[in-house]
């Protein structure tokens, strides 16, 4: 018999209570623990917390109104809007009055436990009201003996706590593949003495000017044309996922008199935080750009691939740092990129040096795969194990008991 069906079988034979999780629960009005500023800053010590995906909003310098969170005294922040939580154990800040300061009731339940059930009830709104009071804290979850809700945490803890590192060594090897890549990228795209590599600006390899999109503010429809800004832009790639909305055809239309989107086509951001990032127009289907990214478009003597790899490397990277103006947010002029200094060779060697670099992008890329593919098969071992502990545990008994009578029908 495993331990968890011996303590059942000790402490709840006959099945469990079921409570509302409200009686399970302490909460706290976030109040004096919201954030003033938005002024974020990486260097800052105190993060400000969401409920929801992005979680870490940025750091603040505020060391006033800290929740004082810590490993032994944990709190679950819930979004009294969306119903999405997170577990804290590190003094924070939150965003708005929107989150929920969670604690557990002595003797009644673990705060781990009531982490493990809010996320066996998986409930998420969309409607953009008040309900922790209306609604979520009158869900009835099952309530076991202390003992048998630390061996549950315990088995669940170990599933969590296995993909935890899962994600810890892939993302390790991953960044150890992305930097040899990186090697390999500046060492190909260096002046090669033996060939006759030349001096050139990044305009010389250009059919046109380098352009970019409109630079007010557009309507969103819900259905639409993908408008994409600098957030979509990174890993080499365009994130249509992360579009800022969809426009309508007739705004495309206007847009495209200034440009028009084209397959390979190279993008990088010419503004904000991410300046620098370069994407690769890789579809044939219809989208617009933002402002803040410079859009690219090779003559037939040079190579769009070759273009987007000679982007990312130390020697044009290092010239974004220093040719950018640096206000509250880095920016990069069009005409300043235009005169940056780079040497190419001739269209064939740029063709076999890009195929050279997509075949080792491309293994770094299967390993991209390959991670969040296993994490996500690891989540989903959690959570069915999750959900099977918790519908509650008299399978457990059941179980116990048919062994029981197997063994009992069997002759001496």
């Amino acid at each position: 018999m495993n331990r968890l069906g011996e303590l059942i079988k000790e402490y709840c034979p006959n099945g469990v209570q079921y409570q509302r999780i409200g009686d399970l629960t302490d909460y706290e009005q976030p109040g004096k623990y919201i954030v003033e500023s938005t002024n974020y800053d990486d260097s800052f010590e105190i993060p400000v917390l969401t409920a929801g995906q992005s979680f870490i909003l940025g750091y603040t310098d505020e060391i006033t109104g800290v929740f004082q969170a810590y490993p032994d005294n944990p709190v679950i922040i819930f979004d009294d809007f969306t119903g999405a939580f997170k577990w804290v154990d590190f003094p924070f800040k939150v965003k708005s009055s929107a989150m929920k300061l969670l604690t557990a009731k002595e003797h009644v339940a673990t705060l781990r436990y009531i982490y493990h059930l809010m996320g066996f009830l998986n409930y998420s709104s969309d409607e953009h009201k008040r309900l922790w009071i209306s609604l979520y804290s009158g869900f009835q979850v099952p309530v076991p003996p202390m003992e048998v809700q630390r061996e549950i945490v315990r088995i669940l803890d170990s599933f969590t706590d296995h993909t935890e590192k899962l994600k810890a060594e892939l993302a390790s090897e991953l960044t150890a593949r992305k930097k040899q890549y990186e090697y390999y990228r500046d060492h190909l795209l260096e002046r090669n003495s033996k060939t006759n590599w030349r001096e050139c600006k990044i305009i010389d390899l250009l059919c046109q000017p380098i352009t970019d999109g409109p630079h007010i503010t557009p309507t969103f429809v819900s259905e639409g044309i993908p408008f994409v800004s600098a957030e979509a832009i990174y890993d080499g790639h365009i994130h249509f996922e992360s579009k800022r909305g969809n426009i309508t055809s007739e705004f495309d239309l206007e847009c495209c008199k200034k440009y028009k989107p084209q397959k390979h086509d190279v993008f990088m951001v010419k503004s904000g935080s991410t300046t620098g990032k370069v994407g690769y127009v890789d579809t044939d289907e219809r989208f617009n750009i933002w402002s803040p990214i410079a859009a690219m478009r090779v003559n037939e003597e040079n190579s769009p691939r070759y273009l987007f790899h000679l982007l990312q490397t130390s020697n044009i990277q290092n010239q974004v740092l220093t040719k950018a103006s640096h206000g509250s947010q880095p920016n990069l002029g069009m005409r300043a990129l235009e005169q940056f200094d780079v040497v190419v060779p001739s269209l064939e060697e740029q063709k076999r040096i890009a195929d050279v670099l997509d075949n080792f992008e491309a293994i770094c890329s299967d390993l991209s795969i390959g991670l969040p593919t296993e994490i996500e098969a690891r989540k989903l071992q959690y959570e069915y194990y999750r959900d099977l502990l918790l519908s509650f545990g008299s399978q457990f008994v059941h179980v116990e008991r048919e062994r029981e009578v197997t063994r009992a029908r069997k002759p001496d």
